[in-house]
């Protein structure tokens, strides 16, 4: 597995690395976004952990920058910000997780260890290698989506997301059971990921966002998909 670390902060490049190579991980490390951005731009990563404030180049301006290239590697974000607005900011931009620093390092791998047990084409629960419901089509082998035949973008978690809820089409899952399942742990400051989450997926792929035929919820448990 190949990871970018994209963080100008020497000690913490150091300390990761070093962890990260213990843990059999092959790591590139980036010291400033614009750098960061080349790189996996134009190299294959499995994972990108991507700091906010950087020289040249911001985080969540690399983070939609490449989301708007179509590069879907999953992306941890670093941030010393703990306010809700700044953690759904890079959400919105594509991020898959976030982690608020300081942190623990151990706290860390768990977070690299969910993002690459759960991505495209590491999962192991896709029955079918397509998926058609509506006017959208779900190719689960390439990772790709498309609605009315035209491509969707959708960031790695959004389709992990997606495809958990299709493979288990029929049931309701609470907030908790997605974090567990989909993000790969079980604690979180706050279960509003699951939720932003949801109503991305609905707006790029559902024809009435406000009353959705497929992403349905279930008032007071959670969430269910169904294509009846």
């Amino acid at each position: 597995m190949k990871i970018l670390l994209v963080e100008d902060e020497s000690g913490l490049i150091i300390t990761l690395t070093d962890r990260l190579r213990s843990e059999g991980f092959e790591v590139v490390s980036a010291v400033d976004g614009k750098l960061g951005f080349d790189l996996a731009a134009s190299e294959n990563f499995d994972l990108i952990i991507l700091d906010v404030m950087l020289p040249k180049k911001n985080g969540y301006d690399v983070c939609r920058d490449l989301r708007q290239k179509g590069v879907a590697t999953p992306i941890l974000m670093l941030t010393a910000k703990g306010e809700t607005i700044d953690k759904v900011l890079g959400l919105k931009l594509g991020a898959d997780d976030y982690l608020t620093k300081p942190f623990e390092v151990i706290e860390l791998l768990a977070r690299v260890e969910a993002l690459l047990r759960r991505a495209p084409g590491h999962t192991n629960g896709a029955s079918h290698d397509a998926f058609r419901f509506g006017d959208v089509t779900v190719d689960f082998k390439r990772a790709e989506v498309l609605r009315d035949n035209e491509p969707v973008e959708l960031s790695a978690m959004e389709f992990k997301l997606l495809q958990y809820l299709i493979e288990n089409r029929g049931n309701v899952h609470s907030r908790d059971q997605l974090l567990d399942m989909v993000w790969g742990y079980d604690s979180m400051p706050s279960t509003r990921t699951v939720d932003v989450h949801i109503a991305w997926i609905r707006q790029k792929l559902e024809a009435n966002p406000r009353r959705p035929r497929f992403i349905q919820t279930v008032h007071g448990l959670g969430y269910k998909f169904t294509d009846t």
